[in-house]
């Protein structure tokens, strides 16, 4: 059994991380620690975990522990961790780390499992791409291989868990109910990672991306566009989906009119796309959980590629009612 420790483990994505390796038939849960919540136990936070019997440490518990055959969740908040993750890496350990502080990192494997296998499997440290360029990256990498946009469009919206969880939670979704939210309309994070990544792949078009956040507790649906400068071979679209897809066991392609689903994925690490054309423009529309593919999903899946197990090993159906 591999212990996976996770450090900054009392945020949503952190708790979603928590309840799949406990379920892995070859991993364990290690060392959950918490500066905010050192001594608690994690049912105090999260009720589902009342039968479990886990409990928050305090700082530095990790470090006075790791071996070199650990793994590491590093889900602390952006900006806080890099220091820290260096210091589980000196020890030996690999860590997946879920901020933005590794991403452009030449040191780390970017964790965008479907397109990064072979660098992952062999890394020390992956860091897993946000829940915003999951959703906009999946259906565009395959279809910028051969095409050449004049401009990108991506529309995303995402539940409230994507601003992570914090006090101010409860009045957001007060005044986000009945209401869709545009906000960082000036540049949002996400934006230079999902720029950085496309140019990689030879894509240099302009990008407008639009977040929003919707009255949702989780889920997140990018409607993605490609302007071209002629009307597409759609049957050469859908199969560089298939071709690039068929063999993810957590991508579904959808057949054509048929939308994809929030509802339908959310509790899991599936992501679900439909692909289209409206004239010369190409829409594809991809729905994940930000905490599943988009965050703890992705990074067990990351997981799972590392040490050499199946990719959808510990993961489980959620019931139809969740």
């Amino acid at each position: 059994m591999t212990r996976v420790h996770v450090w900054g483990a009392a945020g949503y994505a952190a708790a979603q991380a928590i309840e799949w390796i406990d379920r892995h038939p070859r991993l364990h849960v290690g060392i959950l620690e918490s500066k905010s919540h050192a001594g608690t136990a994690l049912a105090e936070s999260f009720p589902t975990f009342r039968r479990s019997g886990l409990r928050f440490s305090d700082s530095g518990s990790i470090a006075s522990e790791l071996s070199a055959d650990d793994i590491v969740i590093a889900a602390g908040a952006h900006g806080t961790g890099r220091e820290t993750v260096e210091a589980f890496l000196a020890r030996g350990a690999r860590v997946v780390d879920l901020s933005a502080d590794f991403r452009s990192d030449e040191r780390a494997a970017y964790g965008l499992a479907e397109w990064n296998r072979d660098a992952i499997a062999d890394a020390a440290l992956v860091a897993n791409p946000g829940c915003y360029p999951t959703a906009s990256l999946l259906p565009l990498l395959p279809l910028i291989a051969f095409l050449s946009p004049l401009a990108v469009v991506i529309d995303a919206k995402s539940g409230i868990t994507g601003a992570g969880r914090t006090p101010t939670l409860g009045s957001m979704f007060a005044e986000l109910d009945g209401e869709i939210r545009a906000y960082a309309l000036s540049g949002h994070r996400h934006q230079p990672e999902i720029e950085r990544v496309l140019a990689s792949h030879g894509c240099t078009a302009p990008l407008a991306f639009t977040p929003h956040v919707v009255p949702l507790s989780r889920g997140m649906l990018a409607d993605v566009y490609l302007v071209l400068d002629r009307a597409p071979d759609m049957r050469r679209v859908v199969d560089a989906l298939h071709g690039a897809y068929d063999r993810s066991p957590f991508v579904r392609l959808l057949e054509s009119g048929c939308a994809p689903s929030v509802s339908a994925v959310v509790g899991t690490n599936d992501a679900e796309i439909s692909v289209d054309r409206c004239g010369n423009t190409i829409r594809a529309i991809c729905a994940i959980d930000n905490l599943g593919k988009g965050a703890a999903g992705q990074a067990l899946q990351n997981i799972n590629i590392m040490l050499g197990f199946p990719e959808e090993e510990g993961f489980r159906d959620r019931t139809v009612a969740a």
